[in-house]
């Protein structure tokens, strides 16, 4: 497969599936510790996160995602008859700033709160905003851990969906899906909640050279109570990775061809 107009995709070469990083954005990422205020949902807080996210985000996002990408999600009643619990849900990582815009869609009009990286929330403007747009950084010490879990445990209380990218690291318009660990699991085994999975494919479009993005919504899968906690993570993980396997094999083209690193082939 080629990308459009029959062009040669780009080609770059990896060597660790699980932990090479292609994101050109350079961050110092801050010390998420027990200072750090993960709750920007109440008191206060609630005017600033209704205009970042429904004043700006929301109209900004969908005029990115539709011009750019002609974004189409398919399967999103699925989410929606789910509203009754809290969910997790996994998606695959290939968009820079798509990644941080799904989401929002996917669960609309619902807020999506989404555990990031502490880059996300490090940078000079966005890093001040993310916040407020539903970012969860992953905690860097015990303090903000008990943080972390206490605001993870409040939203699926709330009923809201808390939305992880288990490939951890950004491939842009990778049209596979990597192998990921199972430890972000955990979450849904412990709260005993249903489990969603996104996947975005990319499709050819006529007179464009980008793709466009279609995102389809699976699930819910519920972890087997039946078994001990560490095989339900695992049962659970390999569910979602092989529904997320069979989706990414409807992306009919590719902007970017991804080659295993060897000294023969460099």
């Amino acid at each position: 497969m080629k990308s459009k107009y029959n062009e040669a995709p780009r080609v770059i070469y990896f060597r660790d599936e699980l932990n090479d990083e292609f994101s050109t954005a350079e961050i110092t990422p801050k010390k998420i510790d027990g200072s750090y205020k993960y709750d920007r949902s109440s008191g206060f807080y609630r005017i600033p996160r209704f205009f970042c996210y429904r004043i700006v985000a929301i109209p900004l996002a969908w005029l990115y995602l539709k011009l750019k990408f002609r974004h189409k999600i398919i399967g999103r009643k699925k989410m929606k008859a789910a509203r009754k619990t809290g969910r997790f849900v996994f998606g695959n990582h290939t968009q820079i700033i798509g990644d941080a815009l799904i989401p929002s869609f996917v669960d609309f009009p619902n807020g999506p709160y989404v555990i990031v990286h502490a880059n996300n929330v490090s940078m000079s403007v966005l890093g001040r905003i993310n916040p407020y747009l539903g970012a969860l950084p992953l905690p860097d010490d015990k303090d903000a851990m008990r943080n972390f879990t206490d605001i993870i445990k409040k939203r699926i209380d709330q009923k809201k969906a808390i939305f992880i990218y288990p490939e951890a690291h950004i491939w842009p318009y990778y049209t596979g899906i990597r192998p990921f660990r199972d430890d972000s699991f955990i979450y849904p085994v412990k709260h005993g909640t249903p489990t969603f999975c996104f996947t975005n494919t990319y499709q050819k479009r006529k007179n464009s050279k980008n793709p466009r993005i279609v995102t389809y919504i699976d699930g819910p899968f519920y972890p087997d109570t039946s078994l001990p906690p560490r095989t339900q993570r695992k049962e659970l993980r390999d569910k979602v990775y092989s529904t997320m396997l069979e989706r990414s094999k409807l992306s009919n083209c590719i902007m970017v061809e991804y080659k295993k690193y060897n000294e023969d082939n460099i």
